[in-house]
This record gives structure tokens, C-alpha cells and sequence, in this order.
């Protein structure tokens, strides 16, 4: 019998023992501060950025310990400026930019790759008679004024035995639909086969693209993730753990792509909503575009850094020598 109550108690004792253990053990992964990142978007929150918001969604982050405040700019100048001048911790910008800067001393080095090819394609009328682009001689190219546009459309009009000295750019600005639907321009450069090709197809005006790639221009990274060198020299653990919340994000939304979708649709912004057939349609075109094989994602290959620098250089988009090992750091 004495025996007996023995072992009760000693059963009881252990079990208290194994509860008030996971007590505190629970108290202490409770308590631990999760470390605080913050994320700035290129633009308002639109279909490349599912993979954020899923991360952020589905706990991904704070699985590894990480707070992540993603933000909308106030302009589409600021993230890269932020993220130079540690006011952010990351942006999300462009290749060719990360190089442009680090050519003006601007210390700035992107963590991945997001989006591996452009986006940023020439854009004509399906009735148009221009089939490639060395037919763009003679004709008005409307864009924001942007340098890289410029040296974009010499290099397919060169590259496809065209005069490049006969095209014509036109200044739109940011009116890039109204400039082709209207027929103020004959082609377009500096948008996006995922918005203003879809954009304007739905209003009706069918159009055909031209990659830059594919006459002369690098395969660039169209969308990288950014941050100043003294984050990476600072963060790099916190680094590793955010690109693995994000592959898992990305992974998602590759394998669930409708809700990765709602995830999105329920972060737009008032100020700029999205229309769902859009972003469905440009989701459909972003994963591939995405996909780094058989790499991890937002893997860079060093040889893309380096033929983007030699490109922007002999285009003299960049004045400087860059030294393309050192705009990136692999994180994964």
C-alpha cells in the first residue's frame, strides 16, 4: 500500500515537473524579441509582391524571429534613397539602378534577385508595322525620360542592324497608356509586360512586345531586393532568416497562386486599387519570370552583375567603372 502511494506521488511529481518545464520554456520563446525589418516596396502593393504578404500571412517571418513592416513609398525614388541612407532596412529596386548608384558612391548591394528577367519591354500595336526594331527608325518611341530607356532602345535598334539615330524619343512621362491607345507614339518603352500591356489590352488595344533581351540588351534582374552595405556587414544572420521566410513565401504562391492572390487583394492600397483579372494575369506572367531553377530563390549569378556593369558602361548610363562582385551578396 506504502508502496503504491509511492509511486503516485512520484508520478505526480514528475508530471508537475514536465508542466512547469514547458511552462517556462514556453514563457522564455515568448519573450524573445523578434528582431524588427523593415521592407519598402518599388511601388503600391500590386501581384510581384504576393510573396511578401504570404510570408507575412502564413507566419513565416516570425518563425524566424523576424517583425517585418512592409511600406509603400511616397514616391518611386525613395526606397532605393532609404535604403542607402539606412532609413529603411530593405527595398526593393532595380539592377541596373543598384549599379547607377554604386557608380555615384552610393554604397548599396541587393541581398536577391526577385524578378531574373525585364519586364520593361517595347510595346506596338499588334496593327503595327513595326515588326522589329530596327523598323522603330523613323517613328516616335514615347518614355519617362528615363537614361536606361534611352540606352534600351539604341541597343535593340543597333543590334537588329537599324539606324538608332532615326528613332525618335518622346517624353510622356508617366502617361504611357494614353500615349499608345491615343496613337501619339508609335511604340512604347518603360512599361511592363505584366500592367500596362495587360492595362492596355483591356482597354481594348491588343499590343505586341519586343524583349530587350533578345536584341542585344543584358538579361537583367528587373526587380532585386535591396540594402545598404552597412546592413549587410551588420544583419547578416537576420538576412539569412528573412530569405528563408521569403523562399518559403514564394513557394506558396508558386504552388497556391489563387490565394496567394486573396493575400494580396487584401493588402491593396485604397489610394491605388487593383483590379483582380489584372493581377491574376500578371502573376501568371511574374512566377516563371521568378523561378530561379534549380538555385534558391533570389539567387544572383555573378556573371549577370557583370555583363549589366560592362553594358551600362559602354552605354555610358554610368560613367564609372563598377565592380560588379561587389553590388551583391548571396544570402542563400
Amino acid at each position: 500500500m506504502k508502496k503504491g502511494l509511492f509511486l503516485i506521488i512520484s508520478f505526480m511529481l514528475l508530471l508537475l515537473s514536465a508542466c512547469s518545464g514547458k511552462a517556462a520554456e514556453k514563457k522564455e520563446g515568448s519573450s524573445r524579441k523578434e528582431e524588427k525589418v523593415s521592407i519598402m516596396l518599388d511601388w503600391y502593393p500590386n501581384a510581384v509582391h504576393s510573396f511578401l504578404y504570404t510570408a507575412e500571412e502564413k507566419g513565416y517571418f516570425k518563425d524566424q524571429g523576424l517583425d517585418v513592416n512592409i511600406q509603400m513609398p511616397a514616391d518611386t525614388n525613395d526606397p532605393l534613397r532609404l535604403a542607402a541612407a539606412g532609413k529603411i532596412d530593405l527595398a526593393i529596386s532595380y539592377q541596373p539602378e543598384v549599379l547607377v548608384a554604386r557608380s555615384e558612391e552610393i554604397p548599396v548591394q541587393s541581398i536577391a534577385a526577385l524578378v531574373r528577367h525585364p519586364l520593361n519591354q517595347v510595346m506596338v500595336s499588334k496593327e503595327s508595322s513595326i515588326q522589329s526594331p530596327k523598323d522603330l527608325a523613323g517613328k516616335t518611341v514615347g518614355y519617362p525620360s528615363i537614361p536606361l530607356d534611352e540606352a534600351i532602345i539604341g541597343t535593340m535598334v543597333e543590334s537588329d542592324g537599324g539606324d538608332k539615330q532615326k528613332v525618335k524619343m518622346v517624353d510622356v512621362g508617366w502617361d504611357l497608356i494614353p500615349a499608345l491607345a491615343a496613337n501619339k507614339t508609335d511604340a512604347l518603352i518603360g512599361g511592363y509586360i505584366n500592367h500596362e500591356k495587360l492595362l492596355l489590352e483591356k482597354e481594348g488595344y491588343p499590343i505586341r512586345t519586343l524583349n530587350p533581351s533578345d536584341y542585344g540588351v543584358p538579361d537583367y534582374y528587373e526587380l532585386v531586393l535591396v540594402a545598404s552595405e552597412k546592413r549587410v556587414k551588420e544583419k547578416p544572420e537576420v538576412f539569412k532568416k528573412l530569405m528563408k521566410a521569403l523562399t518559403k513565401g514564394q513557394q506558396y504562391v508558386s504552388e497556391h497562386p489563387e490565394e496567394g492572390l486573396e493575400i494580396l487583394m487584401n493588402h491593396e492600397e485604397k489610394s491605388s486599387p487593383l483590379e483582380k483579372d489584372i493581377e491574376t494575369k500578371s502573376l501568371e506572367i511574374l512566377l516563371p519570370l521568378m523561378d530561379a531553377k534549380d538555385k534558391s530563390f533570389g539567387w544572383q549569378d555573378p556573371e549577370t552583375w557583370e555583363n549589366v556593369a560592362k553594358w551600362l558602361k559602354n552605354k555610358h548610363v554610368i560613367t564609372k567603372e563598377v565592380k560588379a562582385e561587389d553590388a551583391f551578396v548571396n544570402f542563400n
